[in-house]
């Protein structure tokens, strides 16, 4: 009986931990998908937001994809080394730095089109469970 009090401390009765397991297990199989098109996965992630509004200020896309400025400037860098963005100051106020899809950074989205396809095949959930999952973790993101 002494020992309940623990139970909330054991690693199976955490929400947190099969969460972050997850999350590295699917990244990890995005990893493949990914280097056939010489991107990282938080590179995948902001180029699917690039790829739909084109063109956005840092700190709106750090919004979007949860990503602080500190984590999202290299990453920015090495994309605008690899010609898939640019990076260049607002000229009505120059504390806002404008990043752009490139000609060549639209272009990889032809590339990309099949990994999501690919990675729903490396779920074994069903549709409904799937549409399940986004829902609540959807809403885990809106309010925390």
């Amino acid at each position: 009986m002494a020992d309940d009090k623990y139970q909330a401390l054991e690693l199976e009765n955490q929400l947190c931990f099969p969460l972050y397991a997850v999350s590295k297990e699917i990244i990890a199989k995005y990893h493949d998908y990914l280097a056939d098109i010489d991107l990282t996965y938080t590179q995948y992630v902001v180029m699917m937001v690039l790829w739909k509004e084109k063109s956005l200020n840092v700190k709106a896309l750090g919004e979007k994809v949860r990503l602080d400025s500190g984590t999202l400037t290299p990453l920015l860098k090495k994309l605008e080394k690899k010609g898939f963005i640019t990076r260049n100051r607002d000229k009505e106020d120059e504390r806002n730095v404008i990043i752009s899809l490139t000609e060549e950074g639209d272009k990889l989205k032809d590339k990309a089109l099949d990994i999501p396809y690919k990675m729903g095949k490396c779920v074994p959930l069903t549709s409904e469970e799937a549409k399940t999952l986004y829902d609540i973790l959807y809403k885990l993101l809106r309010n925390l």
